[in-house]
């Protein structure tokens, strides 16, 4: 079974309704806003990053229309200079290619080594879009059920203000 039918596999056994949404591949912002989505919907900024000696490794989850300030971001999550995660970091953690980071990733990351931090203002948005892990397709989701989602694989949301 690949990544992204373990991701649909988990959303059923807990029960969480989705929308699933097929289209072009969409490696940026700029590209995910050509396609045309609901304005009213929140289409999320993913980054993999890891601190200098590369001993912690983060997910950080930004509302698509943010700036993703690192200097920021390491203050916020109390971390030594930050820098984004090799490819091979990708794969390891989240079995993921750039471009297809997303929290519905953290399936694959059953050791909990990743830690999650959620921009604070994504908890009042009506609907979140990510990636099933691949970037031809967007799974749109309430804020309440990414979190059991994500708590689902062990991990826990930290909320940073970005």
């Amino acid at each position: 079974m690949n990544s992204r039918e373990n991701i649909f596999e988990n959303l059923q056994t807990l029960g969480i309704s989705y929308e699933l949404v097929e289209h072009a591949p969409a490696f940026t912002m700029e590209e995910y806003n050509a396609l045309g989505f609901n304005p009213d919907d929140e289409i999320c900024k993913n980054l993999f990053l890891r601190d200098y000696k590369g001993k912690r490794h983060m997910l950080v989850v930004l509302k698509g229309s943010k700036h993703a300030d690192l200097r920021l971001i390491q203050a916020e999550v109390e971390s030594s200079k930050l820098s984004f995660a090799s490819d091979e970091r990708l794969a390891k953690y989240l079995d993921v290619k750039k471009g297809s980071v997303s929290p519905l990733g953290l399936i694959n990351d059953t050791q909990s080594a990743v830690e999650v931090y959620f921009d604070e203002d994504l908890q009042n948005a009506p609907r979140l879009g990510f990636h099933p892990n691949d970037n031809t397709a967007t799974v749109f989701l309430s804020f309440a059920d990414v979190r059991r989602y994500i708590e689902s694989t062990g991990h826990t949301i930290r909320f940073i203000q970005v």
